[in-house]
């Protein structure tokens, strides 16, 4: 077996029913790997394959130990897999990409230089699809609403060729329909976030997993990625502005209402009136799912889901132990005692001496004072006019 301490990329590959496609993905990916010159390991997911998938990873597992499967019970998923996948990947940059060999393992040392250059999560953009009109049409407008909501300037979210400094994987939580918006729940972590063209081949074996249905689950997916990133912290504001907006018209029908019935008209059987009744009672549900979100998030919240830390820096134990022994020294300077020679000069600088007469010594009695030339004292220079 490898070192896994000395891991530096790790492939991610989930698959569904790819049987055909997986000795071919593995001779590419292994091929790319090795230009790296580092270690590397492939992980592959089998997200409950009935079509021999199981059995062909298996052997690959025999026969090459960098090689290692998760084999599901049963279909979860994309973000299932995903998220198992992070779950267990060894090395410090992680590439995921599809098996139906659309993504071009070639491409892995361009991804591995981009992460090695700064970018913390580098997503592919199939610039040039080759998929037909039913998957390309509403995966732009897709791409291009959540580009404009969640602020994250990407032009395919859809891709599944990505890579990941291991920081970000450890800190991105995948489920239900997730894995479309991993670049938006890393740029609201703060992490850096950048763009590859990468080159997307024809499909080879089998047929496409997904349909038209997906663009509608994006949509609803969106809706909680909104809620969960830039919403997390202040869910009356997700709920307060349609309630707010809703609840405007809904006055101002009321309120023309009310001008009217002033004026002697009847109201009582309009249908606007149904409607502007009806507007605020709405708007007030909105007001009051967001006060109760409020209370459940802070409640439930927790800190990671706040803020995301980069680096942390103290100082270490040597470091301590120096400066302590720093900081004694200097009290110790401090509060030393001043040296003899600071307390008195020296005789040869006493110029004159002065003595008392010791035998009266009576408190009330006279003293007698007498001062004299100190024989010791150094002649002075004579001093000008």
């Amino acid at each position: 077996m490898s070192d896994t301490s000395s891991i530096y990329v790790s492939i991610l590959i989930p698959l569904f029913d790819e049987r055909e496609s997986i000795p071919e993905m593995y001779a590419q990916v292994s091929a790319a790997c090795g230009l790296l010159g580092k270690p590397y390991e492939i992980l592959f997911i089998n997200d409950g394959s009935r079509d021999g998938s199981g059995a062909a990873l298996d052997q690959l597992v025999a026969e090459d130990p960098r090689v290692r499967v998760v084999h599901f019970r049963r279909n979860f998923g994309k973000s299932s897999a995903l998220a198992a996948g992070f779950e267990r990947v060894r090395g410090q940059i992680v590439l995921t990409l599809d098996a139906d060999l659309q993504d071009d393992p070639a491409m892995i040392p361009d991804f591995v230089a981009r992460i090695e250059a700064g970018a913390d999560l580098l997503s592919g953009w199939k610039q040039k699809r080759n998929d037909p009109l039913d998957k390309t049409l509403p995966s732009r407008i897709f791409n291009g609403v959540v580009s404009r909501l969640s602020g994250v300037k990407l032009h395919d979210f859809n891709c599944g060729y990505k890579g990941y400094r291991i920081d970000c994987v450890r800190e991105l939580s995948v489920y239900g329909g997730f894995h479309r918006f991993l670049p938006v729940l890393a740029h609201h972590k703060g992490f850096r976030v950048e763009e590859i063209v990468v080159n997307h081949r024809a499909r080879k074996h089998g047929v496409s997993k997904y349909g038209f249905k997906r663009m509608f689950d994006g949509f609803m997916d969106l809706l909680t990625v909104l809620l969960v990133t830039r919403y997390r912290t202040r869910p009356l504001h997700f709920f307060g502005i349609p309630g707010f907006v809703i609840g405007s018209f809904g006055a101002l029908i009321l309120m023309y209402l009310s001008v009217l019935w002033l004026l002697g008209h009847s109201i009582g059987e309009r249908p606007l009136l149904t409607l502007g009744v009806l507007l605020m009672i709405v708007a007030v549900q909105f007001l009051g799912i967001g006060l109760l979100a409020e209370l459940l998030v802070r409640t439930t919240i927790r800190p990671p889901e706040v803020f995301s830390i980069r680096d942390e820096r103290e100082a270490t134990p040597e470091q301590r132990a120096n400066f302590a022994a720093t900081s004694m020294r200097a009290r110790i300077v401090t509060h030393a005692p001043p040296p003899a020679s600071s307390l008195a000069p020296p005789p040869s600088q006493i110029d004159t001496m002065v003595e008392e007469d010791e035998e009266e010594d009576e408190d009330d009695g006279p003293r007698t004072v007498s001062i004299s030339r100190n024989p010791f004292a150094k002649p002075q220079p004579p001093q000008g006019p």
